[in-house]
């Protein structure tokens, strides 16, 4: 039975762009790093960072995305901290909550967002989706 997400791999093409991006820019704590690759963490959840020549930097077409949860008085900030380093977003914010969709160097998508699932559920049931069912 799975219990929870181990940990979050992203394929990078330069690990010294992406370590600014995601410790500098983003404020994760580094763990360890070697030639290839870092172990990064965000709150207590642990990404990876590896370097593969395979990786394409091209966002996929889909809503497919990982979101990272930030304090509601930090949101403000550290979006605008992002864009004011060039950050680019990909999709503008539709739902309940302050959210910010943005790309890593690599293509990859990401959210910074305070909400919580039970806000969501809130609102999806005050917004009367009409296929929602809370189970």
């Amino acid at each position: 039975m799975i219990n929870g997400i181990n940990h979050i791999t992203f394929a990078i093409i330069n690990l010294e762009r992406s370590l600014n991006f995601y410790v500098n820019l983003l404020g994760l704590r580094l763990v360890g790093k070697w030639e290839k690759g870092a172990y990064l963490l965000a709150g207590n959840q642990w990404i990876a960072l590896n370097v593969d020549e395979e990786r394409i930097i091209e966002p996929t077409g889909d809503y497919t995305h990982i979101a990272f949860n930030v304090l509601s008085s930090d949101f403000k900030s550290l979006k605008e901290k992002l864009e004011k380093a060039g950050v680019k977003s990909f999709k503008e914010n539709t739902s309940e909550g302050e959210s910010f969709y943005f790309l890593d160097p690599d293509g990859h998508k990401l959210e910074l967002h305070y909400n919580t699932l039970e806000d969501r559920l809130k609102w999806a049931r005050e917004n009367n989706w009409s296929t929602f069912k809370h189970v």
